[in-house]
């Protein structure tokens, strides 16, 4: 088998191969292009590249034309397809906790011996920053006041009053809980496991191995790729373009309003700027890396968050937050199966299902190839059961005390206090409703500064983990990729952001990559079928003679620790520091 001088990774990993990996003679880039310090897929990259820029002329040449198009479909779709989309998400739920707490839950990402790359704090860090970081920012404070205002006809409660604050954060958390996650983790669990377990690609392609076989390594796997770049591209872009017309606006707010300073002005010039400044804080994070750039910005968010979290329950009304966190968790686990299926179609609040739940599962799902290939990448060693777990849960359930935090400050103020807050946000709209929260509590000034950098760095780390996910899908599935890919990338989407924002078709293109999240559904429906095949054929092959056979002779090393399950199948196989200890 192996000497005894072998580390048992280099065992293990050959193991892997041998018995894991499919016959095929293809590996993830044998038939890239090498040129000017460029990896590149001879496919996938140049038309990507040509359908990028295809789609941005057409879509500055058509301007309203194009706007009133793309909203015409997105419609079309919520008030035919709504439906499947609730169906989907729900479905993708129950695959995934069947996943977790079956008999695949022992199966780890990578095999029985891959280590973990990072520590389970800045993996939470890094999945949390790349998942809804920047969402939260804006909509924590801004969704609970239109849900205040607007209830939802699902709960049938009288605007601005407590029951109407209660059925708002129970809204909100189901926006923002585990049905996004699910979707995310779905994703980033196929896309993990035919990588790390399989040695294919680390592309959305790989995912329908079981069922193409080496055909994803033709034009069927192609266009695979491609739509997912289309999608994360656009999304990315779209959302930074749109995020520092927020930011724009928050500086103008805090500067302005709240420091009485100076006013920033808010124009596409400003906006620009901040798109070239953000772009370029990106880049260097791309370039110095996943350890070095993205893993460390991502630590930095976090820090940042649980400052701004510690600061408000501190200085907010600290009981009425914890009290609204217990009771809007109680609504939402109360009526999370009647929400996940409610469509609106026999009672009132429709539009609130099509407006608001359709456009988070379309965006979600459109999102989730860009967010599930970025988990995938950094979740090598962990179990399927503690992958779930990490993704599904922790971060639904943080994001609930998020909200809590956030939107409870703001309906106390609207049921308790002045009413500024939702003042203010009637008045400029969402892009200030945290700064004008802000503001009614003390150090109001010292925490929308912290909240704007929040914002920035935010958008730093999903423009340099996007810009990583692309890199991936145009380089074949490598896992790694030339610096200056990494940074031509990130370069590209600042720039189609900057053009979008200045030609104005930022909001069409929002609403064209939301309507792809459609396509996206069917195929995460199939992805689960698909890695029910995966994980079932990897189970059989760690059950069978020839596996066991294999870890007999690993056993026999005295410098190998075998770890096994209850019912004896092999989960982990790791260097024994003290070999006299297994004696």
């Amino acid at each position: 088998m192996a000497d005894s001088d072998e580390r048992p990774g280099e065992m293990s990993e050959g193991l892997q191969v041998e018995l894991f990996h499919p016959e095929s003679d293809r590996e993830p880039g044998d038939t890239n292009i090498q040129a000017l310090g460029f990896d590149i897929h001879p496919v996938v990259f140049p038309v990507a590249l040509v359908l990028i820029g295809l789609f941005v002329l057409v879509t500055l040449a058509l301007g309203e034309q194009a706007s009133s198009m793309y909203t015409a479909l997105f419609n079309f779709i919520g008030d035919n397809f709504g439906w499947f989309y609730l169906l989907a998400v729900n479905l993708f739920i129950v695959v995934l906790l069947y996943f977790a707490f079956s008999k695949y839950g022992k199966i780890r990402i990578g095999g029985v011996e891959a280590e973990k790359e990072f520590s389970d704090f800045s993996w939470m860090a890094m999945l949390f920053s790349a998942g809804m970081g920047i969402g939260l920012m804006f909509f924590s404070v801004s969704e609970p006041l239109y849900y205040f205002q607007n209830v939802p006809g699902f709960w049938g409660a009288q605007p601005e009053t407590g029951a109407a604050g209660s059925a708002a954060m129970a809204q909100t958390f189901f926006h923002w809980g585990f049905h996004p996650w699910a979707v995310y983790g779905l994703v980033g669990l196929g896309l993990a496991f035919f990588s790390f377990n399989r040695g294919l690609p680390l592309t959305f392609r790989s995912i329908f191995w079981p069922l193409l076989g080496d055909r994803i390594y033709g034009w069927p796997g192609h266009i695979i790729d491609l739509v997912t770049v289309f999608a994360t591209l656009f999304g990315l872009a779209t959302s930074l373009g749109l995020g520092v017309k927020q930011v724009n606006t928050g500086l103008s707010y805090v500067g302005g309003d709240m420091l009485g300073v100076a006013s920033v002005p808010t124009n596409p010039f400003v906006q620009i700027l901040l798109i070239g400044g953000i772009t370029l804080i990106a880049t260097l994070s791309v370039a110095a890396g996943l350890d070095g750039g993205v893993k460390r910005l991502s630590t930095i968010n976090l820090y940042l968050m649980f400052a701004l979290l510690g600061f408000l329950l501190i200085a907010g009304p600290t009981v009425f937050i914890l009290g609204t966190w217990v009771e809007g968790l109680g609504a939402y686990f109360n009526n999370i199966l009647a929400l996940g299926f409610f469509r609106g179609t026999l009672a009132p609040g429709g539009g609130t299902v099509t407006a608001w739940t359709v456009f988070y599962w379309g965006w979600w799902i459109a999102w989730s190839p860009f967010v599930g290939m970025f988990i995938a990448r950094i979740s090598k060693g962990r179990t399927v059961r503690e992958f779930v777990m990490g993704v599904l849960v922790l971060p639904a359930l943080f994001s609930t005390i998020w909200l809590s935090t956030f939107g409870g400050s703001a309906l106390f103020n609207s049921l308790q206090g002045n009413g500024a807050a939702l003042a203010t946000y009637n008045d400029v709209g969402q892009t200030v409703a945290m700064f004008a929260m802000l503001e009614q509590f003390p150090l109001g000034a010292l925490s929308g500064i912290l909240a704007t950098l929040l914002v920035v760095t935010f958008f730093v780390t999903s423009s340099d983990s996007g810009s990583l996910v692309i890199d991936h899908l145009t380089s074949g599935g490598k896992h790694d990729v030339p610096r200056v890919q990494r940074i031509f990338w990130a370069l590209v989407e600042g720039l189609v952001a900057a053009i979008l924002l200045w030609g104005g078709g930022l909001t069409a293109l929002q609403t064209a990559a939301i309507t792809t999240g459609l396509p996206f559904a069917a195929i995460l429906c199939l992805m689960c079928y698909t890695v029910y095949l995966g994980l079932s054929n990897e189970y059989e092959i760690l059950e069978s003679e020839e596996f066991a056979e294999s870890i007999e002779e690993l056993s026999d090393n005295e410098n190998v620790d075998v770890v096994t399950a209850g019912d004896e199948m092999v989960t982990d196989v790791k260097e024994n520091d003290d070999p006299a200890s297994s004696d």
